[in-house]
């Protein structure tokens, strides 16, 4: 814990001060409370957007609990982030029917294009990559959620026009 904590990136939201000073507070407000890893992290990931590694090490010491504790409720539950998102996010379902429909190569067309892999944001912060499970819409696989939108059936040659929609 205490190397995540002396090996903080310059990126790290604990290494700006107004950022440092949310997560603070949080941690204060909380701290005795029943369930204070959950409400921390809730209040952290609601005003930042994620829980970097080194948050989570940050929080864990000023809550007394192991470190542990507070990386097992970050990757428990699938709300937490640990990597800064995208402005927008775009989701691919990997579920069987949109995977059988060409899901894995709608995926492969997104990377390419936006020089990113699923789970990170692309380079300039605008679009996050992720995957999902079946978001309930098998008869349009392959489907892809553009922020809250449902996209289905959709090609590798279509996704341009995706990205084109997002970017204005």
């Amino acid at each position: 814990m205490t190397r995540l904590l002396k090996e903080i990136p310059e990126n790290d939201p604990l290494k700006a001060e107004d950022l440092k000073l949310l997560i603070d507070k949080a941690i204060a407000e909380n701290k005795n409370r029943p369930g204070a890893v959950m409400l921390v992290l809730n209040e952290v990931q609601s005003k930042i957007g994620h829980v970097s590694p080194c948050m989570q090490a940050y929080i864990a010491q000023n809550l007394n609990v192991p470190l542990g504790q507070v990386h097992g409720v970050v990757t428990f539950y699938s709300f937490f982030k640990t990597k800064p998102r995208g402005t927008h996010t775009i989701k691919f379902c990997l579920g069987t029917a949109c995977y059988v429909a060409g899901a894995p190569q709608l995926v492969e067309k997104a990377q390419q294009m936006l020089n990113t892999k699923l789970g990170d944001a692309t380079p300039d912060g605008q679009i996050t990559l992720e995957e999902c499970r079946c978001v309930g819409a098998c008869s349009q696989a392959p489907v892809v959620v553009v922020n809250e939108d449902v996209q289905g059936r959709l090609r590798p040659n279509k996704f341009p026009q995706i990205i084109k929609k997002i970017q204005n």
